[in-house]
């Protein structure tokens, strides 16, 4: 099992974090920069854990008007670095006042392009900016695989997106009942499309899907066989069928 999408760098101790994982069956992760602030953090997990931790590096659209003159260059760097790397966290948020979105576009953009011309993984962030996320990719093509992560639409917008190369992972926080929704959007997704996150420590899951419990409110990545399991039952498959499947749909978006 793989957690596709987390942010391991925040916790202050990834090390202890990774070991409760590996204890509870999980065989690696992704873990996502968010902008020029924590890149070398993610670097230095990808470093000191290499076969567990593949490392992300992208611009989120919350921190687009924090970038630095240079943060193309920087981010282009991190990539040469760590060819097996994905391009990611990055995309747009209509949820959010500031930054605007038109400078989240302008952001989003050269990143959608980058991970194109070298054709790498990009992982998007996408929320209450659909059609804005269209007009996006009818300016710059997507590369052949992208990740919808954390995805919470609609069943229609899994067919568009899908027929555009699109993955979506399920993270436990849609397993709240007032987000039965989204569920019902999953059953949509082609199996071979689909993979699991925690987006920890964020996104966390009702209790009954807590495992591994933290303070403030915080999702540990080691949830993420209960989250499984709850994905499971609402898609009428066994547990080990669903971990079975996501985790060679896993290796193969990442490319392992």
């Amino acid at each position: 099992m793989f957690d596709s999408h987390n942010h391991l760098q925040r916790f202050p101790d990834p090390g202890g974090i990774i070991a409760a994982m590996r204890a509870d069956g999980l065989s690696g992760c992704v873990a996502n920069g968010t902008s020029e602030a924590d890149w070398e953090e993610v670097a230095a997990l990808a470093i000191e854990f290499p076969g567990f931790v593949r490392p992300a590096f992208g611009l989120h659209p919350w921190r687009a008007h924090e970038r630095s003159p240079q943060w193309l260059e920087t981010l282009t760097a991190y990539l040469d670095r760590f060819p097996h790397a994905a391009l990611g966290e990055c995309g747009l948020d209509g949820w959010v006042d500031e930054p605007s979105m038109e400078t989240q576009h302008r952001v989003f953009l050269p990143q959608i392009a980058l991970a194109r011309e070298r054709d790498l993984p990009l992982i998007v962030h996408a929320l209450k900016a659909w059609e804005p996320l269209f007009a996006a990719f009818a300016e710059e093509a997507p590369p052949r695989r992208f990740l919808l992560h954390s995805f919470g639409g609609s069943p229609e917008l899994v067919e568009r997106l899908a027929s555009m190369g699109a993955w979506f992972s399920f993270s436990g926080y849609f397993l709240h009942p007032k987000k039965a929704r989204v569920l019902e959007s999953f059953k949509a997704v082609p199996r071979d499309r689909l993979l699991l996150e925690t987006d920890a420590p964020d996104m966390l899951p009702p209790p009954a899907f807590i495992s591994h419990p933290l303070p403030e409110d915080q999702n540990h990545p080691a949830n993420l066989p209960r989250i499984a399991a709850g994905l499971a039952a609402a898609l009428g498959m066994e547990p080990d069928e669903l971990a079975q499947l996501t985790a060679e749909n896993h290796r193969w978006f990442y490319g392992e």
